[in-house]
């Protein structure tokens, strides 16, 4: 399978890139920055260099022609500014989704964050204070969800708890709301290779964090 992933060089990204890459497939990774593309290859996937907030849906959808899914594990980063939460988050999984219908590929999976529907609306706004952009981030993460489950294409959200760079365990909890906690990025990236490569988790939103269910099973329980 041909795998686009939008922000190619994020740390989830790299390990999805692997696990793709040691399952005989091939994943591609969407990166603005043309340094970065050594560091694709050696994770076993090929870069593709395109910035997502200069481009359009008729240039990237173009990019996606033959593509059997695609991902979107791009973020503004901690260091950006509530602009880019807004800009990167949010339009960015917007414009991906819209490039995927246009190109047609029919599988999509949307990295989120776990309770992101909580934000606060009347912090949520710009200009942002500094102890606001965390509100700005959830709500555009929340937007853009809301936006893919509109589309008729077959869609997974995975929102995963607080993110941390451990051994990945294999094993998950998952529901459609979980209390907070942690999970690897490496589990990460194992539920989103899971879910596109044996199709389970189709048009489903859910939360993930560290368990005792191996990931396949997990999903395999989610309902469609």
């Amino acid at each position: 399978m041909r795998i686009v992933i939008a922000g190619g060089h994020g740390k989830i990204a790299q390990l999805l890139e692997r696990q793709l890459s040691d399952a005989g497939h091939d994943p591609v990774g969407i990166v603005r920055n043309p340094d970065h593309t050594k560091d694709l290859e050696a994770a076993g996937a090929r870069a593709l260099v395109l910035d997502l907030e200069k481009t359009d849906v008729d240039t990237l959808a173009g990019h996606l022609d033959g593509a059997d899914a695609v991902v979107f594990a791009a973020g503004g980063g901690g260091s950006s500014g509530a602009e880019r939460k807004l800009t990167i988050d949010r339009d960015g999984a917007v414009l991906l989704a819209d490039a995927a219908e246009k190109a047609g590929v029919s599988r999509y999976v949307l990295i989120s964050a776990i309770h992101t529907d909580d934000f606060d609306p009347a912090r949520a706004t710009l200009p942002a204070a500094d102890d606001d952009v965390m509100q700005v981030y959830l709500r555009a993460k929340s937007e853009a969800d809301a936006d893919v489950r509109k589309r008729a294409f077959d869609w997974t959200i995975i929102r995963p708890g607080t993110l941390t760079d451990e051994a990945g365990t294999g094993t998950v909890t998952v529901g459609t709301r979980v209390d907070s906690g942690e999970i690897p990025r490496a589990d990460v990236a194992s539920l989103v290779a899971t879910a596109i490569l044996e199709g389970t988790a189709v048009r489903t939103q859910f939360e993930a964090v560290s368990g005792e269910i191996p990931i396949s099973d997990a999903l395999a329980t989610i309902k469609y």
